[in-house]
């Protein structure tokens, strides 16, 4: 036998129970605003080019251009095509751009964790440190936001094997860290039932951009292409689709005109879908749903 991870059971997504989303929907879209800060000439961080020596300065610039200009823009076009997004936030955005983190405030957008930071990694922590880190974030963010956030995605997307049992004891409802489906799934831990929400691999900008150097075209091609794709597959099945996006890479003048673009597509089809906030699957799911989900 394989070494299982104990989480969740196979699921075929064709011989599940049906449901609807509110309004009768078969399709919820959210979309994931990661906002991320780095420390300085050490630690981890996504690359435009191959870094030299820290502290190296093109990268760390690159990637604060995204919370210099890249977001401030994503938010004029949200504000402009009425979209809620779910702010992915490291807990140093407070302390380094608050005016930022206010101003999605004020346009009623969810917070979901998202560590202290993208310059480390959780799952190089042993368990004390790892909860000591999901503690530290979250009261950060809970004392700015005045409520606890509901959901989590690690920084890089990284797990160690105690991550989903510390989540559920820090109060999380839902994680957005395995791309295992296109529905919410139950995942089992020691502290309770925890939701995962799809969170997406494939339609997220750093895979595309910055691993595969999809162009800017490419990549807004993909989001309406998934996106009619997943309208059809819907009639079979209620499914959740999400956008991920990075300011630093989708707040890129060139890519944000071609991001509006798929954007735009999406918001044609408004009516016929559950334009959302991530938290609000998971209130849902939890409150309405609950036993249909696998």
């Amino acid at each position: 036998m394989l070494t299982d991870h104990g989480r969740y059971a196979y699921s075929a997504i064709t011989n599940r129970p049906d449901y609807n989303w509110p309004g009768g929907k078969r399709l919820a879209v959210y979309l994931g605003v990661n906002l991320e800060h780095f420390a300085f000439g050490e630690g981890l961080g996504a690359e435009l080019a191959p870094g030299g020596p820290q502290p190296d300065v093109l990268n760390y610039a690159w990637r604060d251009y995204g919370n210099r200009v890249g977001a401030w823009r994503m938010i004029d076009m949200l504000n402009a095509l009425q979209m809620p997004a779910s702010v992915i936030a490291n807990s140093a955005m407070y302390g380094y751009a608050p005016d930022l983190m206010a101003a999605f405030r004020a346009r009623g957008d969810e917070v979901v964790g998202h560590g202290r930071t993208n310059s480390e990694r959780q799952s190089t922590l042993d368990r004390d440190e790892e909860a000591a880190l999901i503690t530290e974030a979250t009261t950060i963010l809970t004392d700015a936001e005045g409520t606890p956030p509901k959901g989590w995605l690690s920084p890089w997307i990284a797990e160690s094997h105690d991550t989903p049992d510390l989540l559920a004891a820090a109060g999380y409802g839902y994680t957005l860290n395995w791309c295992m489906d296109d529905q919410p799934v139950w995942m089992n831990t020691s502290a309770g039932r925890l939701l995962s929400i799809p969170y997406p691999q494939e339609v997220n900008d750093i895979p595309s951009i910055v691993a595969r150097k999809d162009s800017a075209a490419q990549f807004a091609d993909m989001i309406i292409d998934n996106f009619d794709e997943m309208r059809e597959q819907s009639i079979g099945q209620p499914l959740v689709m999400g956008i991920a996006l990075h300011p630093y890479l989708v707040g890129q003048p060139y890519r944000l005109r071609h991001l509006r673009r798929a954007l735009q597509h999406i918001c044609a089809h408004r009516d016929q879908i559950w334009l959302t906030h991530s938290g609000d699957i998971h209130d849902y799911c939890r409150n309405e749903i609950s036993t249909f989900i696998v």
